[in-house]
């Protein structure tokens, strides 16, 4: 003979017992990791929103290429800046599609020859990644960068 006391502990522990997966803070599938590339300017675009010239709200779209260790091309890299003043300040967002995931980042910046960004996420083997990225350019003709993820667990 099953008491009250019983289905109230049967009921908690089927409780405790199963949590969905939308309930908990699911963690990064990637863990503490590096990943160095480069990639070159494919195309840039620029779109004048505001006032004839750089200001509040033009876009700037950024097309390159990714390159592995060994210079074999491994993807693609979509990135959309939003000026927010009439000189060099801009908030970015972007998209590094790799051979196993992608990566998301985003950010401000002021000067395209050396900047940081937040890793905001990710897909595939990249699922939920958190760290920063590290652009430093390495040429002008075309435009080539170092590309540093530093990705935490």
């Amino acid at each position: 003979m099953i008491t009250k006391v019983g289905f109230l502990l049967a009921g908690v522990l089927a409780g405790v017992l199963f949590v969905s997966p939308w309930e908990t803070g699911a963690a990064a599938s990637t863990g503490p990791a590096t990943i160095r590339i480069t990639n070159k300017e494919i195309s840039v675009a620029r779109v004048d929103i505001g006032r004839r010239g750089k200001s509040p709200g033009d876009l700037e779209i950024i097309r390159q290429q990714t390159f592995d260790r060994q210079k074999h091309r491994i993807g693609r890299a979509e990135l959309v800046c939003t000026f927010v003043d009439s000189r060099r300040a801009r908030v970015c967002r972007g998209t590094y599609f790799l051979p196993r995931g992608k990566l998301v980042v985003g950010g401000s910046l002021t000067y395209r020859q050396y900047y940081d960004l937040a890793v905001v996420g990710g897909t595939g083997l990249y699922d939920n990644a958190r760290g920063s990225v590290t652009i430093t350019r390495m040429g002008r003709r075309p435009v080539r960068d170092l590309v540093v993820f530093k990705l935490v667990g």
